[in-house]
């Protein structure tokens, strides 16, 4: 099952470095092609691109909005259209894999075929502190982690296309793009698989 990493990023370039190497350092047996997806930094970013250039694609692209949300939507698409990958792995660029995602990930696929997404509960780093978050079930104050974030989000390539397609959404251009996947397999298409494995670390920033 071939896989592609989307790492989308802007002035990541504190994190980004951290980001790479978790994808490159993956205990993966199956080919994994890393993209970079990328609406000119300007910062230090293209530096730590230049480190990586014969493990990674870096794609640049220039923003489409002032939204934060269609800007990333806008790199993920390009993403799509270039990778090779069946199975799509979204990587915020701040954000990094543990070591043994990719493997456990796909083994899901493998064994659920008829799933179409994997969400992964993921380490919350704070201050070089970590805590674990718990999907919550009920309405509360945070949006998440009742909807998990997009660097926990594995989902199959047809399937991403399909809910960017969609119109459903056209409307809204705060919603970021881990919420439209939350709401679309989990509320409408009820399809999606939730593992309780530490997969992802999630880094949350001022």
């Amino acid at each position: 099952m071939k896989s592609s990493i989307l790492i989308t990023s802007f002035n990541k370039g504190q994190y980004i470095d951290e980001c790479i190497l978790s994808c490159i350092n993956q205990d993966y047996a199956d080919d994994a092609e890393i993209l970079v997806l990328d609406n000119y930094s300007e910062d230090n970013s293209d530096q730590i691109f230049a480190k990586y250039k014969d493990k990674i694609k870096v794609f640049k692209k220039k923003k489409v909005s002032t939204y934060p949300a269609l800007n990333q939507i806008d790199l993920i698409k390009e993403g799509l259209s270039i990778s090779n990958g069946n199975l799509i792995y979204l990587l915020d660029g701040d954000d990094f894999f543990l070591k043994n995602k990719l493997h456990n990930i796909s083994n899901i696929f493998k064994n659920n075929p008829e799933i179409k997404v994997v969400f992964d509960t993921s380490f919350k780093k704070t201050n070089n502190k970590f805590s674990k978050y718990k999907v919550k079930k009920k309405i509360n104050t945070s949006v998440w982690p009742t909807i998990i974030n997009t660097s926990s989000i594995t989902i199959k390539k047809e399937f991403i296309l399909e809910i960017l397609n969609k119109k459903l959404f056209d409307n809204f251009n705060l919603l970021e793009i881990d919420f439209r996947i939350n709401v679309y397999s989990r509320n409408i298409k009820k399809n999606f698989f939730i593992t309780q494995d530490n997969h992802t670390i999630y880094r949350q920033l001022n």
